[in-house]
Order: C-alpha cells, then structure tokens, then sequence
C-alpha cells in the first residue's frame, strides 16, 4: 500500500466517523434544550450504543496500518503540513482510544448522560445525597480511564505525566501538566488577591442594583440576536436556544449553535453568558471547512478555545466602547435602562465582588473560582479527599480564597454541570484562556492599533479576521503553547492578564 493511498482511506475512514459523532452531537444538544422529560432514559441508551460504535471505529485496527504505511514517507516530512498534523493527531488519538476497553467507554459514555440528566433536576431540589451516587460512578471511571491514559507514553516532545491527574488534563490542552499549573495559578493567585484586596478597600461600589431590573426575557433575546449579528456571528449557520446552562456546539460546518439562559431580574446571565459562546461560536465558524473532519480543522484546546469565549464577552463586550456603541439600544429595548447614564451601566457591568457562582464572577475574581475546583479535582484524584466530603472542603475553599461560602449544595458544589459529564481535568483550560486571551488581544492591538475606538464605531470584523487568521485558521496545526508563542512572540504568562486588569480596574476604581 502506498502512502497516498493510506493517507486517502484515513481520510475517508475519520471524515464518516466524524460524521457519525456530529449526529452525537446533536443529540446531545437536544438533550440539553429540547427533549421531553420522558425521553432521558432512552436518549441515554442511544448515547452509550453511539459510543459504542464510535469507540469499535476509533480502535479499528486499520487505522494502525493505514498510520505505519503513512509515518515516515515523504507525506509528513514537514511537520507543519496538513498530512503530518492529521496523522499526528490520529496516532495519539488512536493510541489512547485503542487502551480503553469498549467496556469501559460504554459504561463511562452512559454514566455522564446519566448523570448531566439526573443533575438538571437534582441542581434546582439542592438534591447533593441523590445526586453523590451518580457522580460516584462517574469519578470511578473517570479514574479508572486515567490509570490507563497515564501509563501510555506521551507524544514525542510532550513532557512526561507526573501524576494520575496529567492524563485528563492532557486531552484537554495537549502538553500541559499540573506541574506547570500549580505554579501559574500560585502565582496569577497572589497578583489577583492583591488587586482584590485594593479594589475593596477603595471604598467604591458601583450600583449593581440597576442589573436587577425588570429585563423582559423577549427583549433579552431580541438584543442577544442583535448583538451576535454585529458581532459577526452567521445566524444562518447557526442559532440561539435557552438552556439550564449555556453552551456552544458545533454540529459541523454551517451549523454551530449556541445557548443561553435568561433571567428577567438579571441583565448579565443572557447577554454575557450569550458573548460568552457567542466566542465559541466564531472559533468553530472560523474553523477551516475543507479540512473538517480532520485534526487540521479541529481547534487546538479547550484553553485556546476559551481564550476566545473570554476575548469576545470580557475584553470586547465589557469594554466601554462596546457599550457606546449598543447602550442606546438596550436603553429602547429595556425601558428599565431609561434612567442610568452610560458611565454607570459601565462601571456596573465590570462590577468586582466576590460571589458563589462562577459563571458569573467578574474578571478579578473568576479565576479564583477556578483554582478551588483545580486544587479540589487534583485532592480528589491524588487520593487526599472523598467525593462525600467535597461540600465542606468547597465551602472551606470559597471562604479562603473568596470570602463566601454557599450555603446550600446548588450554589456550591452542584452549580456546574461538569463533573456530572465527567470532565475532570476541564476547569483549568477556564484560567488558561484568559491568560491566552490577553496575550492575543494586547497583539491585536499592537497590529490592529485602537480597538475600543474599532468597537465604538460597531467596527468589529478587523478583530474578528485578525483571530482567524492568526488562530482560527491554524485548526491543530500548533500545540497551545505554541501557537501563542507564534501569535504573540512569548509563551503563555500569567502578566499580560495582570497587566489588563491593573489598568482596567485602576481607571475603573481610581486606584
């Protein structure tokens, strides 16, 4: 068998895989907005055969021999080639898919829609007893997958698993480590209280209290569309449902969709929350189509991909030129707004307060939220901490780090749908984009000159074609750590997001 022709079946063989999960994909989107009550169990079924079959195609022993006639032929002797990144990423993928047993794919697949079902209905009833049976389950083969992960060798130029945590953290942002993080966070942790200590003790509080109007959901929804579309996101290629809790999902090209959640006492859950994957969203669109199916047309991380979602929502839709530019217009939409000056509206918006839930923190203190669950998740798989004792040490956490502590489950250690999915080794990637996000917007500026005056005039699509020629358009081409390095000219730092929000907060503040 020639390379090429090789090459061509592993083309064909992931592209209909590709396809098969993209119907997942929307199954799971249905799940999440709207299937019927009564459809849970038998979506579950439908899931777990899914992954049955996508598991048997991952390990297919062809892709084995499809990779040895392709490695080492002149189709990858550029690194950086199309070719040589897709079987790159494939071997990986194969190896580790190839080590979990069908089994404990199935059971693991069933476990997570299982338990994001039973937790939609347990987060509202502050159900933490009925829930712990179905998050233990789910933790013991999450782990049980880890055990196996970590004693694969990692790719070539990738650095060693120092521990059982590494293998989760890897799928999600490929090479990074705790090893590494631990020191990034300890160290983006002292510059983030410190400014928090001086923000508080300015005195100064912005008047919040006009976020909690009345904000009819119908207008909200009306503005969300509104401001997606000036954004640059495709609306015929994609759209905006209402969920428990908001996501992004890419169907395929020309279908990536949205969500968000409402509240008509609350102005930022619906309209950040919908920036907020409305970045996820321009990522996917952004995406090079020819090459979908494929590694190459796949983003590089969920870290890189969160440093969009942060980008569009913080840097962009919290900035006051943004808000020059669409404050007259929520003022039509939401007669609540009729009587608070723009400056205001500002300073409410980029309001710093310690709070319980994380998708709703501001940018001093979000990453903090992170940290707890970083430090819980690494305790928990390095055997120091039960799942039955995760509310007390979250509620020890959120009182040191944050100066809160919940007093039910729901706005504690039930408020994310994450563990309930299985996705251990997720939360870090949340920090990490917005470390990456003020690394690339600060070079954007460099190249793009004023943005907030580009925002001001609703002239948005500069920035938008400079993230997709500089990231977008990369798919998997770099590893994160390079590609910001590509991007920016110095690898990942903790000081170019402390920098963005010295300057903020100081004008905002007058510290």
């Amino acid at each position: 068998m020639t390379p090429e022709t090789a090459y061509q079946h592993l083309l064909e063989f992931q592209r209909e895989t590709a396809y098969l999960a993209s119907l997942g994909a929307l199954a799971a989107w249905d799940q999440r907005t709207m299937i019927p009550r009564k459809g849970h169990e038998h979506r579950a079924r439908q899931m777990a055969a899914l992954a049955r079959l996508l598991h048997q195609r991952a390990t297919d022993p062809r892709i084995g021999e499809w990779l040895a006639a392709v490695e080492g032929s002149h189709l990858v002797q550029d690194p950086l080639s199309d070719a040589a990144v897709n079987v790159r990423e494939w071997r990986q993928a194969y190896e580790r898919a190839r080590a979990i047993p069908e089994r404990l794919a199935v059971e693991l697949a069933q476990a997570q829609s299982e338990g994001e079902s039973y937790w939609e209905e347990a987060r509202p009833k502050d159900d933490w007893q009925g829930f712990l049976p179905y998050l233990r389950r789910i933790f013991q083969l999450t782990k049980e997958k880890a055990e196996i992960l970590a004693a694969l060798p990692v790719p070539q130029g990738d650095p060693p698993y120092g521990e059982l945590y590494d293998a989760l953290l890897d799928g999600y942002e490929p090479g990074m480590r705790a090893a590494e993080l631990v020191p990034l966070f300890a160290e983006l942790r002292e510059g983030l209280q410190g400014l928090l200590d001086r923000i508080l003790g300015s005195g100064r509080r912005p008047d919040t209290a006009l976020l909690h109007r009345p904000y009819p959901k119908e207008a909200q929804r009306t503005f969300a569309l509104e401001l997606l579309s000036a954004c640059g996101y495709d609306l015929e290629g994609g759209r905006l449902d209402p969920t428990a809790h908001p996501f992004e999902i890419s169907i395929g090209p020309g279908d990536v969709r949205i969500t968000t959640r409402y509240f008509e006492d609350f102005f930022n859950a619906g309209i950040f929350g919908t920036l907020h994957e409305m970045g996820h969203a321009l990522y996917e669109q952004g995406l090079p189509k020819e090459h979908w199916g494929t590694p190459r047309g796949e983003a590089v991380s969920l870290g890189v991909h969160e440093s969009q979602s942060r980008t569009w929502e913080n840097l962009v839709g919290r900035s006051l030129g943004f808000w020059e530019r669409f404050f007259p217009r929520a003022k039509e939409l939401f007669p609540s707004l009729q009587d608070v000056a723009l400056e205001d509206f500002h300073r409410a918006v980029n309001a710093v307060e310690p709070s319980l839930i994380r998708v709703e923190a501001d940018e001093v203190t979000y990453n903090l939220h992170i940290l707890v669950r970083l430090e819980l998740e690494l305790a928990l798989f390095r055997g120091e901490l039960a799942l039955e004792d995760l509310p007390g040490a979250w509620a020890e956490k959120y009182r040191a780090y944050l100066g809160v502590a919940p007093k039910d489950y729901k706005d504690g250690v039930m408020q994310d749908v994450h563990w309930s999915g299985g996705l251990f080794g997720y939360f870090p990637t949340y920090t990490l984009g917005n470390l990456y996000a003020a690394q690339f917007f600060r070079k954007a500026q460099e190249e793009l000159g004023d943005l907030e005056g580009l925002f001001r005039r609703g002239e948005f699509r500069p920035f938008l074609d400079w993230s997709r020629r500089k990231i977008h358009a990369e798919g998997s081409r770099l590893r994160p750590r390079a590609l910001v390095e590509r991007v920016t000219g110095t690898p990942p730092s903790a000081q170019p997001f402390l920098a963005y929000l010295e300057g903020k907060y100081r004008a905002l503040y007058g510290l």
